[in-house]
This record gives structure tokens, sequence and C-alpha cells, in this order.
């Protein structure tokens, strides 16, 4: 998979998450979200206004610490296509 179509499945992937309406369970929450912060190289303090969230997301950031931007974005897509294989 080229760059930009890394780039192009990894936006695609971004949108069907942002389309869907139901709730995801946290650990998928968690994970899309260390996915995507690390994948798009930000890196921003979490922001929740409540600091056990904030700790969770903290945890998540630091497990996805030594993976690539590339690798970042491949495992956000698999998971977004691993969540959805069963749910449409």
């Amino acid at each position: 998979m080229s760059k930009s179509d890394l780039d192009i499945a990894f936006q695609e992937a971004v949108q069907r998450v942002n389309e869907y309406t139901d709730p995801f369970p946290a650990d998928t929450l968690l994970k899309l979200y260390a996915y995507y912060k690390k994948a798009t190289n930000n890196y921003g303090k979490p922001s929740s206004r409540k600091p056990i969230i904030n700790a969770f997301k903290t945890n998540a950031l630091f497990q996805v610490q030594n993976i690539s931007q590339k690798e970042a974005k491949k495992k956000y897509i698999e998971l977004v296509n691993n969540y959805f294989l069963y749910r449409e």
C-alpha cells in the first residue's frame, strides 16, 4: 500500500468512525484514540474533565509510543475494519 493509499484508507476509516452513532466499547475507543493520535502526530495532553479518563488515555498513548506513524495508521484501519466486520 503506497503512502497515498494508506492515507486515503486511514481517512476513510476515521470518517467511518465519526459517522457511527452507536457507542463503542471503552477498550476500542482507547485504542482508536491512541492510534489516531500517533498516526496524526498529535501529542497534546488528554483534555477530559475527568482525571481517570485522562489517565486511561495517557496509558493508551504510552502503549503505542514505540510504533511508527505508518504502523499506527495501519493498526487504526485494521481495528476499524475488524470492529465493523460483523456489525453491518
